[in-house]
């Protein structure tokens, strides 16, 4: 089972929880994570000049279009603004999203509100921690037809 997994990868923080997270999914039988911060190399994207934004937009959408299920970071107090894009995309084509949020604070339109109303019902579950992400992801991976 191909998993995209987006969210935020701007700082150090970002970028070493979403590789943890690659890492822990990776090691799940039947999951194979794809992880935006993967595919494009720094020093290639400086090189291309003007051409980057189009380079990084074709490749996560051809790596979106060939996952089977989004796995989408909700934190902070506010959804991190690619990701809601990718997670729209996802709704928008079929395939599945299931969001993460282990922040604390509500970030929604209600009072019953995780995040944003258009992202999260555009998921199809919300798990609050990563273990319960993961257990979910293993038992589908294993699931009859993986998907």
């Amino acid at each position: 089972m191909r998993v995209y997994l987006a969210g935020p990868l701007f700082t150090l923080a970002e970028r070493r929880f979403m590789a943890h997270l690659r890492d822990l999914a990776a090691a799940l039988p039947g999951v194979s994570p794809l992880w935006p911060g993967d595919l494009f190399v720094n020093d290639d994207l400086a090189g291309l000049g003007q051409t980057a934004k189009t380079h990084i937009f074709r490749g996560c959408l051809s790596a979106l279009d060939g996952c089977d299920l989004v796995a989408a970071v909700l934190d902070g107090p506010a959804v991190d603004d690619g990701t809601a894009w990718e997670a729209g995309y996802a709704y928008a084509r079929g395939i599945p999203v299931w969001g993460l949020r282990t922040d604390f604070r509500s970030a929604g339109d209600t009072t019953h509100s995780l995040v944003n109303c258009m992202i999260e019902c555009s998921c199809t579950e919300i798990f609050r921690d990563v273990e319960a992400l993961l257990a979910a992801l293993g038992r589908r991976a294993q699931a009859p037809g993986g998907v």
